[in-house]
Parts: C-alpha cells; sequence; structure tokens
C-alpha cells in the first residue's frame, strides 16, 4: 500500500498521490445525546474494532452524529409556524412546525417546488429544506439542525482526536445532498478541519502536455462520497475512516467550496 501524504509534516507524496485506499466503517458509537464526548466515544470504538485511528487518516462523520453531541436536535413543539409554513404545510401534508424550523434556519428560499422548499442556510450551503431533518433522530417529535458552525466543529473534534490519541488527522463533516438534473442523493462535505477540501490543477500540464485552466477536484466531496459507502443509515456507522488519501494539510474550510452568488450560473 502506497504511503500516505504525512499530514503532521507535510512530506511523502504529492497531495493526490497514491493508487489504493481503504474505507472503514467504524461500528459500535453507541447512541449519541447532547453533551457526550464524541471524539472518545470515535477513538474507544475504532479502537475495540481492531482499527485505532493512525497519523493521516480521514475521519469522516455525519452531520447527524456532531449535530446530537452539540444539542442541535430539538423539540418541534419549540417552534411556532408562521403563516407561510401554515399555509404551506396545510398544502402539502407536512407537519408546520417543521416548514417553520426550515425557514428559521434560512437566509433565503431559492425554489419552492413539490413540497420542497430549496433553501441557502446561514453557512451558505444550498440543500434541500435547510437540512432540517427527523429521520435518525431518536424519537418523535424531535428535528435535527446542522451545526451552527460546521468547520469549527470539525476542529474541535479534530483536536479532540488528537489530544485523545497523539494522532495528527484531518477531519470532514457530511450531510446527503440532492444534486441538480441527478436522480439520488450523495454525501458531500459541509465542514473540514486539517485538510485543504479544494486542488487547483491551474497552470499544471495533462498528460498530453496542455496546461490545465480550469480543472479543480473537490477533495473534500471526494473523500465524504466515500465515506458515505460505509456508513451505512440503517446499520447506525455514523463514521468512516478513510486511509491512505494523500490529501494536502492545511487550515481548509468547506465555505471555500460554496460557489459565490456572483459565479453562480443558475442563479
Amino acid at each position: 500500500m502506497t504511503k500516505p501524504h504525512d499530514a503532521a509534516d507535510g512530506n511523502a507524496l504529492p497531495p493526490g498521490g497514491g493508487s489504493e485506499l481503504h474505507i472503514i466503517g467504524v461500528r459500535g458509537i453507541p447512541e449519541v445525546h447532547a453533551g457526550d464526548d464524541l471524539a472518545a466515544l470515535i477513538a474507544d470504538a475504532a479502537r475495540a474494532q481492531g482499527t485505532p485511528l493512525a497519523d493521516a487518516d480521514v475521519l469522516v462523520v455525519t452531520q447527524r452524529v456532531v449535530s446530537k453531541a452539540e444539542g442541535r436536535v430539538v423539540p418541534l413543539a419549540g417552534f411556532a409556524p408562521s403563516a407561510f409554513a401554515r399555509d404551506w404545510a396545510e398544502r402539502w401534508g407536512l407537519d408546520a412546525r417543521q416548514v417553520e424550523a426550515v425557514l428559521q434556519e434560512s437566509t433565503r428560499i431559492v425554489r419552492q417546488a413539490r413540497g420542497v422548499l430549496i433553501t441557502e442556510t446561514r453557512h451558505g450551503l444550498i440543500c434541500a429544506n435547510a437540512g432540517v431533518d427527523a429521520s435518525n433522530v431518536g424519537g418523535d417529535g424531535l428535528v435535527s439542525l446542522l451545526p451552527l458552525d460546521p468547520d469549527a466543529s470539525c476542529r474541535g473534534l479534530r483536536d479532540a482526536l488528537r489530544a485523545r490519541t497523539g494522532v495528527a488527522l484531518a477531519v470532514v463533516m457530511t450531510d446527503t445532498f440532492g444534486r441538480a438534473w441527478r436522480e439520488g442523493q450523495t454525501n458531500v462535505a459541509i465542514g473540514v478541519a486539517g485538510l485543504r477540501p479544494l486542488r487547483p490543477y491551474d497552470g499544471e500540464l495533462d498528460v498530453d502536455g496542455r496546461p490545465l485552466r480550469v480543472t479543480m477536484p473537490c477533495v473534500a466531496d471526494e473523500l465524504a462520497a466515500a465515506g458515505g459507502l460505509v456508513m451505512e443509515k440503517r446499520a447506525a456507522i455514523p463514521a468512516a475512516i478513510v486511509r491512505g488519501y494523500a490529501y494536502e494539510a492545511g487550515e481548509g474550510s468547506a465555505r471555500e467550496i460554496v460557489r459565490p452568488f456572483e459565479r453562480d450560473l443558475f442563479p
């Protein structure tokens, strides 16, 4: 197996180098509640299954488990529906309180159709229903909201894991998004720590010697999607280890991934 990029010293392979990855689902993480030490739960579960965290790993973790630990799973009873929320809910057979939660988590509505509100969150994310979800939240009458600052959550988790285990790794927080003009959903990165989320190739040459001008893979989204292959929702696997990827270490932010409005081709 090719030696991965060393997140601690920045040596070994250039970013993106390597020809083999291991993607390891972290099993045995118990149900998480507000205030739980998520770093301890993940580190202990990884060690218990014989795959302890190691230097240069990328820990991929779901938004849902972070939101639970941070107290962002909240009762619907706390949302008083507005007139718009009541009208939209009645039209589409929805819970008006959950619609109101979506509105309160949004800065604007981008599109609304067939019972779905495509909104922009305070983080700049464009997604269905502002990431508000009532599945896998631990009971009825509850909804999960996105973390207030996913990048800060990732930094905190990375730092806590390093303090606990001594390993230098990167963290990617994921959520499940649909894609325009494509069926199905995939995991994307909504928070990062310890790696650069984008890999610009501007100025480099392709295999034919032609300069690359607009190629810029979103490494963070690719890692999020890779982790999603083993983080089966029905099996309660909220974290995965991606091992062997030569990422570029650095204090990146998922906000770098969000395309500015003025560059949007479909405003």
